[in-house]
């Protein structure tokens, strides 16, 4: 006796099993959103990846081409933006760094102060900070010019206000101040007309310099390592912000949260990147950092990885990074 012929389902082919780079088909878009921002050109357009067999990004959304900001009319006043993130070595000086290049690339003023007594951030972009004025010497009112402690870099439009181990001592310092978590804020004061963003590294701790980084800015970045111990403190620093805002800074926004150090070959990395897309949703950046050698050669090198390798995909990164966020209108 013959049984029933079993139905046998052809598995399904991707584009990757087959060797074809998903790259080299020709996408279909849809317009994208304006932003906010003064340029008027931050337009973007997603890239319909579920129609036409495209993988998402990395975050698991579809792919936006974020356009090229046309350059502003006028300089200032800036909207400043802390880079903040209370672990260590998430990529907030190579973020601070590369983001505030890839802006001064595309026409903004930038300015990024140092706000880590390691003076990774100076160290990183060649500049002097040592027997020169820092920030530390504003804070405490041994200098109260601070123009007089502004260096530039080796990018045009690109510059920098160092730091250097006497910072540590800022906390002990400012602690008997009247109203000392505004005392950054009003050493910007000063030069916020001058630039078009003003980036401040904070230091990796959710003390008293970083309450006055969040006190002072408009907005705040959050670079995140994709790995676990730097997924468990984003909650806490999300509750610092709120506080902040209630107690101190009602004008302050989360602007988003970059992945950094990503490796899509590994498991737990992309475990962890679904799970704060999961979390934070629209607050996660499509834009994504990979992990890289050449961060550190540029870091010994003293500049940008935009111009130590200004073709390697890490340093295209920063640029979508620079055009997210302008589309964002979390910068003009």
């Amino acid at each position: 006796m013959t049984g029933p012929v079993p139905t046998i389902t052809a598995p399904t082919i991707t584009l990757a099993a087959i060797g074809v780079d998903a790259a080299h088909e020709a996408p279909t878009s849809t317009p994208g959103h304006a932003g906010t921002g003064t340029s008027g050109t931050g337009t973007s357009v997603t890239l319909d990846s579920g129609s036409i067999g495209l993988p998402n990004g990395p975050t698991g959304r579809p792919r936006t081409e974020f356009a090229t900001p046309a350059p502003l009319a006028k300089t200032g006043p800036a909207r400043i933006v802390a880079l903040c993130n209370q672990k260590g070595g998430v990529g907030k000086t190579t973020t601070s760094i590369n983001l505030g290049a890839a802006l001064a690339e595309y026409g903004r003023k930038v300015l990024i102060i140092d706000f880590d007594p390691q003076g990774a951030l100076s160290a990183g972009l060649g500049v002097q900070s040592h027997d020169v004025v820092t920030i530390y010497d504003l804070l405490i009112g041994t200098a109260r010019d601070p123009f007089l402690a502004i260096q530039p870099t080796s990018i045009p439009g690109l510059d920098v206000i160092p730091a250097n181990i006497d910072l540590s001592a800022a906390e002990v310092h400012l602690v008997n101040e009247v109203a000392r978590e505004q005392t950054l804020a009003r050493v910007l004061r000063r030069v916020v007309d001058s630039y078009d963003v003003i980036l401040i590294d904070c230091q990796p701790s959710l003390g008293l310099l970083t309450v006055n980084a969040l006190a002072a800015a408009h907005g705040v970045l959050i670079p995140l390592e994709c790995e676990y111990f730097a997924l468990r403190g984003v909650a806490l620093l999300v509750e610092t912000i709120d506080k902040v805002r209630d107690r101190l800074n009602p004008a302050i926004e989360l602007d988003g949260i970059v992945a950094t150090m990503y490796d899509s070959r590994t498991l737990h990395g992309r475990e962890v990147l679904d799970r704060v897309v999961e979390a934070f949703e629209d607050q996660v950046l499509e834009t994504v950092i990979g992990r890289t050698v050449k961060f550190p050669d540029a870091s010994v090198a003293g500049v940008p990885i935009l111009q130590f390798a200004p073709d390697h995909a890490a340093a295209q990164a920063y640029r979508q990074l620079a055009r997210e966020l302008i589309s964002r209108g979390a910068v003009d």
